[in-house]
């Protein structure tokens, strides 16, 4: 689903467009930001060339744009993607949510993009970044994503960079962390890092002024801070969103500090796994305040609140109209997970459930693209959802990821521990487990025409492993794959035959 002019930032936006500067490259278009950046370069009229990492990324998704695959970590892929480019955006950020050897890849591939930018003639890297003082920041993240920029900057390349705290919009992790912790919880026990400030920013100013700084040739190698209209406490960030949701929530003082009690705790709470929470809950143990204004001078326009930010989120999600999520990088690597099609030998195991019915491939299809919703997964949702708990525990991603629309899906879109494989409209749905298993499983649904007018519906799952453990698991679970799969096409038939009665 594309946005709109309707969804567009930057309509207001007081530099002029300068599609002459040429061919202009979004390395992280399919993130959380690059995806929302995209539309609005596109709108102005720039000549765009995205870089993704995904084989089968969607070249439909955004029209009369050029799509280079190339992954950051792979000097003869950026060589290629950057060829031609005048100007770069440097949005990879996922690499960095995680262990220790994705913080590494994450200047790694920080080295490689300068040095290929260097060779191949880039003029400019419009870099985002993460707030805080370098030589006083206590977050690995955020001393991460400072050492990125330093990188960059090593290069002939100059760099322009923003740096942002906390980004609020429909879809990002810190706006649905706390939702779901206000929406969940009627007693929050905080530590005293609650009490440290913020500037939170509005995900529609970000694009802002990451299209504002493209246009003015003065923010050419220049660093600015971005923000909100507001400084507020984390506390004060929850306590304005129970307002706004009507919740009633008791706050409380706990003298005990460790972020990984706190985030694994939150991550019980909420659809953001562990591992993200912690990057980002790290950032809080110090002040995230715009230190100068320089940005507010050069491209002058009036900032959403923090509360205003918070009420559009809300807004976007009730109308159904969440276009880019958190959960669309996450996790790392997750692009280049190897495909069912890209298996060397048959699965190892599978199994085969079926439906005859007479309603319409179109009206099961559409019912089958909603499952992992509002409704879960129809019937036996505590199975479901007992297995994502259990994943969570497990510091998975776990069922509570949801989806980012209820009506519509496409591929790389996830649907609770699932992500869309491939989809065929009217025919197929292939899903890829990322939830934790000792081995690769997929679920794939299928629709086909019968000679005698009848659909035959089909759901199959697929799991490929060669450990005990693995063998020992599919057996373990094999004895409820029919009550749930073959529950699950009776509600995918019910559905469409209401459906069908109202056409």
């Amino acid at each position: 689903m594309l946005p709109g002019p309707q969804d567009l930032f930057c309509t207001d936006l007081p530099t002029s467009p300068r599609p002459s500067i040429g061919k202009i490259l979004v390395a992280g278009a399919t993130g959380y930001v690059g995806g929302r950046l995209v539309p609005d370069l596109l709108s102005r009229g720039y000549s765009l060339r995205v870089m993704v990492r995904n084989r089968v990324f969607d070249t439909n998704k955004w029209p009369n744009t050029e799509v280079v695959v190339a992954d950051a970590l792979k000097e003869d892929q950026l060589n290629i993607a950057l060829e031609g480019v005048q100007v770069a955006y440097y949005l990879i950020h996922s690499l960095s949510l995680g262990p220790q050897e994705f913080e590494d890849a994450d200047l790694v591939a920080a080295r490689n993009f300068q040095i290929a930018a260097n060779n191949k003639g880039v003029t400019r890297i419009i870099y985002l970044g993460g707030a805080g003082d370098e030589r006083s920041c206590r977050s690995t993240h955020l001393r991460n994503r400072l050492a990125v920029l330093q990188i960059l900057k090593q290069g002939a390349v100059p760099v322009t960079a923003l740096r942002a705290a906390i980004i609020i919009g429909s879809g990002s992790a810190s706006y649905e962390i706390i939702k779901n912790l206000v929406r969940n919880l009627r007693v929050m026990v905080l530590p005293s890092w609650a009490k440290n400030q913020c500037q939170p920013i509005a995900i529609r100013d970000v694009i802002k002024y990451l299209v504002g700084v493209l246009e003015l040739e003065e923010s050419v190698g220049q660093s600015y801070e971005i923000g909100g209209k507001d400084i507020l406490t984390y506390e004060d960030m929850l306590k304005t969103c129970a307002q706004i949701l009507g919740s009633k929530i008791l706050f409380g003082r706990f003298p005990y500090k460790n972020i990984s009690f706190y985030s694994y705790m939150a991550s019980l709470f909420t659809p953001v796994p562990e591992p993200i929470i912690s990057c980002l809950m790290e950032g809080l143990r110090d002040n995230t305040v715009c230190s100068e204004d320089k940005i507010t001078q050069l491209i002058s326009f009036q900032t959403l609140s923090y509360r205003e930010a918070i009420v559009r989120a809300l807004s976007r999600e009730e109308q159904d109209q969440v276009y880019t999520r958190w959960s669309d990088a996450y996790p790392p690597a997750h692009e280049l997970a190897i495909k069912l099609s890209e298996l060397t030998e048959p699965p190892s195991f599978t199994s085969n459930y079926s439906l005859s019915t007479r309603k319409s491939a179109a009206s099961l299809f559409h019912n089958m693209c909603k499952i992992g919703g509002k409704d879960g997964w129809f019937r036996n949702n505590w199975m479901w959802r007992l297995r994502g708990l259990v994943d969570r525990i497990l510091l998975g991603v776990g069922t509570a990821r949801g989806r980012k629309s209820s009506q519509w899906i496409e591929t790389n879109d996830v649907i609770g521990f699932f992500r869309v494989e491939n989809i065929k409209r009217n025919e197929r749905l292939l899903l890829r487990a990322e939830m934790k298993l000792p081995g690769r499983a997929w679920l794939e649904f299928r629709i086909a025409n019968q000679p005698d007018g009848y659909n035959l519906i089909t759901v199959i799952p697929y799991f490929q492993t060669k450990s005990f453990f693995g063998k020992l698991y599919w057996y373990l679970f094999l004895p409820f794959h029919h009550t749930i799969f073959i529950n699950l096409l009776e509600d995918i038939d019910t559905r469409s035959s209401i459906e069908d009665s109202h056409n």
